[in-house]
């Protein structure tokens, strides 16, 4: 059964819905919520409950179900995610894979350039110390 996604108004009802989704291993509602998002306000929903599976789930929907739409939605996405707490540890306890499919979603960014240019880019991946 699809999860009906609305924008959630604070940090508790972003978490509520993170848990679904991760529970679910929801991408496509985890894409729905990154959709309607605010970017710069994802540092203040996530407050200090960052962690690994969530910074995961965003990626492989960003990848999957937002860049083929929006590419520069997914810049933003990944430019405020960096600026959330827990940023660095979280980059820590990422597996080789999980680096991986990191470094993939930056390639395929790359690829689909066009609000951001490429100094940018190169400057966010360093962030996430690729």
């Amino acid at each position: 059964e699809k999860l009906t996604i609305s924008e959630p108004s604070n940090a508790y009802d972003f978490g509520q819905v993170i848990n679904v989704v991760n529970a679910n291993k929801d991408k496509v509602a985890c894409a729905d919520l990154l959709t309607i998002t605010d970017p710069k306000k994802l540092p203040v929903l996530l407050s200090n409950k960052l962690e690994v599976e969530t910074f995961v789930i965003f990626i492989q929907s960003l990848e999957h179900y937002v860049l083929g739409k929006d590419p520069s939605l997914v810049y933003q996405h990944l430019f405020y995610l960096s600026k959330a707490e827990r940023f660095k540890v979280v980059l820590g306890l990422l597996s080789k894979n999980e680096k991986e499919q990191v470094q993939q979603l930056f390639d395929l960014l790359a690829e689909n350039q066009n609000q951001y240019s490429s100094e940018d880019l190169e400057s966010l991946k360093k962030v996430y110390e690729l």
